[in-house]
């Protein structure tokens, strides 16, 4: 991989919080930005903004041929991973029961399958100073009711990058769970039943972003980027999950009546 081109890979880059890695890693010594994302036009215009160094690529990665598909294109490039960052994700907040069975399996494939088949694949790619970078949730901190399916995934994706981030010392590759609570973006559930939401500890995408670059270059498992975050990190060390939930409840009833 001497002479192979030096690359980063975003999955949900046609997202806000995409938008704001995209920013953040033209800075970053990269010969290209392999973007992945479903919505071809809005890569389209990623590419004509970024210029030639985004590499748009097309792709569904809850379908596990497509995944096969990418693998290959490693395979003919060989290029130096220096960053991979699994971004892409879905979110619904809604009785647990009202989901589809399409529904519950997209969840899971997007948020949990993808990340770590994409990790798997990538990881013949990179070299010692390499950065695995997953972003999931504060959410993944407690039991969540009404956001339970989500918030399940990210205690799943949280809990695999920390691991991993272990396995990998070893061989200076770190991963890095990004732990964000409400972010200003098109994902943001506004509105419930009609009524919308309020957010507490909202906070912009570019906030998110330059930490978790920041915390990933430290070798952190894991990011948190505001104070409102790392209080409820620190609540739900020492508070029953049982009252974490209850206190949640309380706290969106007013959607659900």
């Amino acid at each position: 991989m001497e002479n192979s081109k030096k690359i980063a890979i975003l999955t949900g880059a046609t997202g806000g919080l995409g938008y704001a890695f995209l920013k953040e890693l033209e800075k970053e010594p990269l010969d290209e930005i392999w973007a992945l994302g479903r919505n071809t036009d809005r890569l389209e215009k990623l590419s004509e903004e970024f210029g030639k160094k985004i590499v748009p690529i097309c792709v569904d990665l809850t379908k596990p041929d497509v995944i096969e598909a990418f693998r290959n294109i490693l395979i003919e490039k060989e290029p130096q991973i220096a960053y991979l960052i699994n971004n892409a994700g879905i979110a619904q907040m809604k009785l647990s029961k009202d989901f589809t069975v399409k529904e519950i399996e997209d969840t899971v494939d997007l948020n949990c399958k993808a990340p770590a088949i994409l990790t798997n694949i990538c990881l013949p790619y990179m070299q010692r100073g390499a950065r695995i970078i997953n972003v999931c949730s504060a959410s993944a901190f407690q039991p969540v009711p009404y956001l339970n399916l989500y918030a399940s995934t990210k205690a799943f994706e949280r809990s695999y990058s920390r691991a991993m981030n272990a396995e990998l010392k070893p061989l200076g590759i770190s991963v890095t769970a990004v732990c964000p609570s409400w972010i200003d973006t098109d994902m943001l559930i506004r509105e419930i039943n009609g009524k919308k939401v309020k957010f507490g500890g909202l906070v912009k995408p570019e906030k998110v972003v330059q930490t978790a670059l920041k915390d990933a270059k430290k070798g952190k498992d894991m990011s948190v980027c505001s104070f409102y975050v790392k209080c409820q990190h620190m609540n739900v060390k020492f508070l029953p999950q049982k009252l974490t939930m209850k206190i949640w409840l309380n706290s969106i009833k007013k959607y659900f009546n």
